[in-house]
């Protein structure tokens, strides 16, 4: 979340503000050493969850000194909720993205975020103090909703808020011809036309959607699949082969931002079936580079898409053939990308910095 961390810092910066960033050292954990490895993951939660906290109290009453009651705090994670109990409760808000692994943790199998016995504790740990936060950010009205049944809060603290993320760069459409010279110079090679998928080979994100829906029995949509981020792994090619498109897949692996755009803007479309999301920000991404978006209709997408895209089950994939047959129609097509555009407007930095403002207004 170090992106969504500095996001904000930006927008409050432009607003006259003073921010200051603070976040766990590594102390026990040496620079070069691998923290998520091990006997080195342990130093790694000593050193957050341990040392951290015993830093980050004795920087609170230093600014308390020097500047009393004028300081706002802010966790721009859920995950780091048990930072809360060092700060002021009447001046610190919180950034809930998703409650997905809280839910997995509590035996919900519609978040698709199995949890280990670790895990199990760690995420009850998390909620105990998320639920406790007089103020907080939650990026979509499912993941407000969500939290408000876990916490077991039926009327929840008037702090608690949705507030849309805003987008963390400037997604912009491409031209064809500049968007296939960028990829030629980075030397990528994604034959046309394609659908798009950026994000993880993780179950929830539902990559396996993209090739079982351009190939429906003896029918293959005569185009090519490109997946973005984390390249395909080896169940998805074998899934490729066994459908018999393996020569039809790509991957681009952790493109950069003008890379990104680029296949953004000469996408046929960009297909979003994840099975749980706490917001969802490739769909805006690919909407501002002006391509037609499929998604999944479970929520949040639909709240995030503006009702600016092509919504299907993403338990069948007959559905999504079927909304990618719609694209066939050029009127359709040319209305899900200009709607697309106007939806993205919704989602500007000074938009929710005013809501950060009033979330963080008052006593």
């Amino acid at each position: 979340m170090l992106r969504f961390t500095n996001l904000l810092a930006s927008g409050l910066k432009n607003r006259g503000g003073t921010v200051e960033i603070l976040a766990p050292r590594r102390i026990l954990v040496g620079p070069n050493a691998n923290p998520g490895k091990g006997f080195w993951k342990w130093l790694g939660y000593f050193d957050k969850w341990i040392l951290f906290p015993l830093i980050l109290r004795r920087i609170v009453k230093s600014r308390q000194r020097e500047f009393g009651q004028n300081i706002r705090y802010h966790v721009c994670d859920h995950s780091n909720s048990p930072y809360l109990a060092c700060l002021p409760s009447e001046r610190t808000g919180i950034t809930c993205h998703d409650v997905l692994a809280i839910r997995g943790a509590l035996g919900y199998a519609d978040s698709y975020c199995a949890a280990s016995r670790t895990g199990v504790w760690l995420q009850r740990w998390i909620l105990k103090h998320l639920r406790k936060s007089r103020r907080i950010a939650c990026v979509s009205r499912l993941t407000y909703n969500h939290l408000c049944e876990i916490a077991e809060e039926k009327i929840p603290p008037a702090g608690w808020m949705v507030i849309h993320n805003a987008f963390n760069a400037n997604f912009r459409r491409i031209e064809t011809g500049q968007a296939i010279q960028i990829l030629k110079q980075k030397g990528i090679a994604v034959p046309q036309p394609y659908l798009l998928h950026v994000g993880s080979n993780l179950p929830r994100k539902n990559r396996a959607m993209l090739l079982r829906m351009i190939r429906q029995g003896e029918q293959t949509w005569p185009g090519y699949v490109c997946f973005a981020g984390e390249p395909a792994d080896a169940p998805l090619s074998e899934l490729a082969r066994a459908l018999g498109i393996l020569d039809r897949i790509s991957s681009v692996p952790g493109p950069d931002h003008e890379t990104l755009c680029a296949l953004y803007s000469l996408a046929h479309a960009f297909v979003f079936p994840s099975l749980s999301e706490g917001f969802g920000w490739p769909l805006i991404e690919a909407q501002a580079c002006g391509t037609p978006v499929i998604a999944s209709r479970l929520e949040p997408l639909p709240e995030v898409s503006g009702g600016a895209a092509l919504h299907a089950d993403p338990h069948d994939a007959k559905s999504f053939a079927a909304a990618l047959q719609q694209l066939d129609e050029p009127a359709l097509k040319d209305t899900l990308t200009q709607c697309g555009l106007n939806n993205v407007t919704r989602f500007g930095l000074p938009a929710m910095i005013d809501k950060y403002l009033e979330l963080h207004a008052g006593e």
